[in-house]
């Protein structure tokens, strides 16, 4: 069946990302049909082209020059109908771009900036994720992970999320921002609050946005002050103290670069734990073969990131006209990569609709790729398969119970809570 009017529409709406099987057939034949499809956005958009195959998301992502991630062109995101409807509402009916763009003034975080400022700014944090830091941070990972197992043993049942998904990450972020982990409880809740726009169960309302954002500048400029008096050796001192370009970050930058960090560390490895075991429940041959042999986990890790891709797109602007495929671009055109469907290429992976630990071949793009790989993603895949070892090793008869509940959202797939039976 050729791909409706309908149907194009429909990936600006989060709704439509409640029902990841419909998504999926949306794809398939997206990709089949039109791998480089342009679709129309709700009240009068100026709409995007819809990148649905590997390797056309891979072209896009190396080649900055061409197909930008920058702020000032509307940053990483598209907007999403809540957005537009509230832009409109607050503008007098007049329709603009109303991408993610600077939360903060002035300020730009390194994933919505190009080279040479995007390999500058990175260079500040990625001290911090060298295999040899990560390496040294394994041990407190597993000690962290048998803690919070420790508090469920015992019952039968749990909400997953909060009990254990969210908690592992947003407990690590506190220890690489070197601050109590009592504040962590904060970072989860701004985290939710400033990516859950379109989430009715999550932002009540605008105003509720705004004080989360205050809240956030006003603990990041805390911390500013404190590291700047008392540097140490964590992610927030590096970025008070390392320089850019020879001087020091700026103000705006480090809160917007703080942001990142939140929301980047919590939300993409919790919706990996969560989706990760929701497909185990869902595939329990496939959990079979981890019990039978621990030894599949790291390959298992890579299949869950593949399956759950828990970042759903990211968005490039065009700063000159291009080619992709068959397919002419125009500069300042919207271009949505969808991770979601390059992870489902039939040409790169033999059954990919079928959930295998065990399987081999190319690497899932659900990291991004090229100079906007996701800078922790090493850290995202030893929590994982830390947590899995633990987890599966404790509770070999877990599978989720009911319905799960995900974020009304068409950026990220996050599941709100998941009761699960131990």
């Amino acid at each position: 069946m050729p791909i409706s009017n309908e149907e194009r529409l429909s990936l600006s709406f989060s709704e439509t990302f409640q029902d990841h099987a419909k998504v999926h057939d949306i794809f398939t034949r997206m990709r089949n049909e039109d791998p480089v499809a342009w679709c129309p956005e709700p009240w009068g958009g100026p709409g995007f082209w819809s990148i649905t195959k590997y390797d056309d998301i891979q072209y896009v992502s190396k080649n900055p020059a061409l197909f930008s991630s920058d702020g000032k062109l509307g940053g990483i995101t598209l907007p999403s109908d809540e957005m537009i409807r509230t832009r409109m509402k607050e503008e007098g009916n007049e329709l603009e771009d109303a991408g993610e763009g600077n939360l903060f003034q002035g300020g730009t975080s390194m994933i919505m900036m190009d080279p040479p400022e995007h390999v500058q700014n990175r260079r500040v944090v990625a001290p911090g994720f060298t295999p040899h830091k990560l390496d040294d941070l394994t041990p407190r990972i597993r000690e962290r992970a048998r803690e919070i197992l420790s508090k469920i043993e015992g019952k039968d049942e749990v909400e997953f999320i909060n009990s254990v998904a969210a908690e592992l990450p947003i407990q690590m972020l506190a220890e690489l921002f070197g601050i109590e982990q009592e504040i962590r409880h904060k970072l989860f809740e701004w985290s939710n609050i400033i990516i859950g726009g379109d989430d009715p169960d999550i932002v009540v309302s605008p105003e509720q946005v705004k004080t989360a954002i205050m809240e956030l500048v006003t603990f990041g400029m805390e911390q500013y002050e404190l590291r700047k008096e008392t540097p140490t050796n964590d992610l927030i001192s590096m970025l008070v103290h390392t320089k850019v370009s020879g001087e020091p970050v700026d103000l705006g930058d480090y809160l917007s670069t703080l942001l990142l960090l939140i929301v980047a560390g919590n939300e993409t490895t919790r919706n990996s734990i969560s989706g990760g075991i929701l497909a185990l429940s869902q595939n329990p041959e496939e959990k079979q073969k981890l019990l039978d042999d621990p030894s599949l986990i790291p390959s298992a890790v890579d299949e869950i990131i593949r399956w759950v891709h828990p970042v759903i797109y990211m968005r490039r602007t065009a700063k000159e006209d291009a080619k992709i495929g068959d397919q002419e671009i125009k500069k300042g055109d919207k271009l949505a990569l969808w991770y979601m469907s390059g992870n489902r290429d039939e040409e790169k992976w033999d059954d990919p609709f079928v959930f295998n630990v065990s399987r081999k071949g190319v690497r899932h793009l659900s990291f991004g790729y090229g100079q906007h790989l996701c800078i922790g993603w090493r850290l995202a895949e030893i929590q994982l398969r830390v947590l899995l070892e633990e987890l599966l090793q404790r509770f070999p008869r877990i599978e989720v119970h009911g319905d799960v509940n995900r974020m009304k959202t068409n950026f990220l797939n996050s599941i709100k809570t998941m009761q699960v039976s131990l």
